[in-house]
């Protein structure tokens, strides 16, 4: 399998160099040449599959002869290393709890993937490799954990000061030793915009040997492909119809994911991209204008993108056909206010506890399914709600407690170095770390 640049496809590369570049010339993604289709067999009867075979087959047409098939069992068998249940929360609505990793985020499946990938090809690499990547909430723990003591490897994380939560904060900054946090005074976008700069520029490329974890890696973005088919394999136990697939949306990695898993041949009636009050994509679908805005700091922090760099694949999907897209796909933008009432409707209802991004994606497909009775579907549960207390205990008026995974974390030191948003200042730093290793 090869990949071309979406801004040069005259520029192709294996799933190697793909991994290891994380995106191409002129800050271009890469993508698969073609979409490997899943065998009819084997999408409809994937309850005789393990879900480690499951995850197996449906990475490896991706990784074709870069990664041998026993090495890629073992890595994909590790990515998949905790539970990944499909839980009934109403009659119509069911949620996929990609929330029992190590970080308790869903980002953990994609994190865990990439670095065993980078691990496995890295092996014989003299250089130290620096793995830079910008994070909205999520990623940063999830990047952190999955790289955390990997030989030969170092972490830089650049995250937005004072716009992630307490769990958050203390994942990607109290692990210390191979990990440093840097604390950006600015946006998830400013320091989105500062890690792609770092790629284009010849100076820090010429002294380092970077690479990228956020979900513009073809190995962060591609592996979250699994969960929809263990997700599937569950419904298809239960329910008797296609699914409406609810995915909370902010950079647009996962519902990406999705979306290739539904072209490759998994069943799906439709797709939803629930967004928080930073609804760049729902406006797209409704007048086919796209139009960045300046992202809005909002309950559900990991979805604050105003300028979603997974979407431009979704569009390379669909053949940048905006009839066929917009068939296909419903976008909402649900405000701070429908994500606290939400969240206390739905404990005191149904006794389920939501965290913002789950309640964001829940409201989105009750709407969808009043607008389309008879139908059924289910959200993606993202994150643990002990990561978001404050908005968690104050709509559904509980105290949530830390779980014991987390205990002896949150007692750590905060470690981070504080930067402005200025490119310069990140630069300076990196080939300063550099000098001194």
């Amino acid at each position: 399998m090869n990949y071309y640049n979406l801004k040069n496809k005259q520029e192709t590369v294996d799933f190697k160099t793909a991994t290891i570049k994380s995106q191409g010339s002129q800050k271009g993604l890469f993508f698969p040449e073609t979409i490997p289709h899943f065998d009819e067999h084997f999408i409809k009867h994937l309850h005789l599959y393990s879900d480690e075979e499951i995850a197996f087959r449906c990475m490896k047409d991706f990784t074709g002869d870069d990664i041998p098939a026993g090495a890629l069992k073992t890595i994909a068998a590790e990515t998949i290393g905790f539970t990944i249940p499909l839980k009934k929360i109403s009659e119509q609505i069911s949620i996929l709890e990609l929330f029992h990793g190590p970080t308790l985020a869903f980002k953990d499946v994609g994190a865990r993937f990439m670095s065993r990938c980078l691990s496995y090809f890295l092996q014989d690499q003299d250089k130290k490799v620096t793995v830079l990547v910008a994070t909205s909430g999520d990623t940063g723990g999830a990047v952190a954990h999955g790289f955390y003591n990997i030989p030969g490897i170092n972490v830089v994380i650049l995250y937005p000061k004072n716009r992630v939560s307490p769990v958050q904060e203390k994942q990607l900054t109290a692990l210390g030793g191979n990990i440093t946090a840097l604390e950006v005074k600015g946006n998830f976008d400013d320091c989105q915009k500062m890690v792609k700069q770092a790629f284009s520029d010849e100076s820090i490329n010429a002294e380092l040997f970077l690479t990228s974890a956020n979900s513009i890696n073809v190995a962060r973005w591609l592996p979250q492909q699994i969960y929809y088919l263990l997700a599937l394999k569950q419904w298809q136990q239960k329910e008797s119809t296609d699914p409406v697939i609810c995915v909370p949306s902010g950079n647009f990695g996962n519902i990406c994911a999705g979306l290739l898993t539904y072209f490759r041949g998994l069943p799906a009636d439709h797709f939803i991209a629930a967004c928080n009050e930073n609804d760049v994509v729902p406006d797209y679908l409704k007048t086919n204008q796209y139009q960045p805005k300046k992202a809005s700091a909002t309950l559900s922090n990991a979805m604050d993108v105003g300028d979603p760099s997974n979407f431009t694949r979704i569009m390379e999907l669909f053949g940048h056909q905006f009839d066929t897209l917009n068939n296909m796909i419903t976008g909402y933008s649900i405000d701070d206010e429908s994500t606290l009432q939400t969240i206390k409707k739905v404990h005191e209802k149904y006794g389920y506890i939501l965290d913002p991004h789950s309640a964001v994606a829940f409201a989105s497909l009750e709407k969808y399914l009043n607008e389309n009775p008879g139908k059924k579907g289910f959200i993606l549960g993202t994150a643990h709600p002990v990561k978001f207390p404050e908005a968690v205990e104050k709509a559904a008026n509980i105290k949530i407690g830390i779980p014991e995974a987390l205990n002896n974390l949150m007692k750590k030191e905060k470690k981070t170095v504080e930067i402005p948003a200025d490119f310069e200042e990140l630069k300076r730093f990196l080939l300063n770390q550099n000098q001194e290793q």
